[in-house]
């Protein structure tokens, strides 16, 4: 007769135990994520800007802001997969060296709106405007609510050089030249001329 006393062997031990499942589940997880991840780190393909691409200038960089500040990433995505019927639409598929002075990047997947990872210089300024101001003048069909009153509101002059400096911090190659005009720059601008600016350069570097 079997021992009934005897200690369970191996995976046995492991399936009867909730707390070594966990600890060895997490240590799955954790050096999974390490060899997928850390690679990318040393990847020129993943760390070095493509070919063209130049860092926001000031009102293109105060245009990100409102973007992110209005949410705009919630139903608008800015990544091209490499399928056909992607690439058919929207363009050439995203890489990760046009996003290198993103801090952060506006990748992600949600699409109430088109993908506006290459909308850069498809539609004029005039056009962005008046989207902008009243979406359903130009797509009947938009459910996008209307930011005309962007157009009433400035651009602060003194945010700028505090941003720059922060992101020279994380790699962006702002020099002390940029950073001392960008005041001047943006000075007198509206918040939508500055996403519209921001809007103009989507993918621009990857088409040239």
């Amino acid at each position: 007769m079997a021992n009934a006393h005897a200690k369970p062997a191996g995976h046995e031990r492991i399936e009867t135990s909730n707390f070594l499942m966990i600890v060895l589940v997490l240590l799955t997880v954790i050096v999974g994520g390490i060899v997928e991840i850390v690679p990318l780190f040393f990847q020129r393909s993943t760390t070095q800007p493509v070919e063209n691409l130049k860092p926001y200038t000031p009102l293109q960089l105060a245009g990100r802001d409102v973007y992110i500040r209005e949410g705009c990433y919630n139903c608008h995505s800015q990544m091209i997969r490499p399928l056909r019927a992607e690439t058919l639409r929207y363009g050439h598929y995203s890489v990760a060296g046009e996003f290198v002075y993103d801090h952060p990047f506006q990748w992600g997947s949600k699409r109430t709106g088109p993908d506006l990872a290459r909308v850069g210089g498809k539609y004029s300024d005039e056009w962005h405007r008046l989207h902008l101001s009243n979406p359903r003048d130009l797509v009947p069909e938009s459910n996008m609510p209307a930011y005309a009153w962007l157009a009433g509101r400035s651009v602060d002059p003194q945010d700028m050089a505090p941003r720059m400096r922060a992101l020279r911090t994380v790699g962006v190659p702002y020099t002390d030249e940029q950073i001392a005009a960008a005041a001047e720059e943006v000075k007198g601008k509206s918040e939508m001329e500055a996403v519209i600016a921001y809007l103009q350069v989507l993918g621009t570097a990857l088409k040239r």
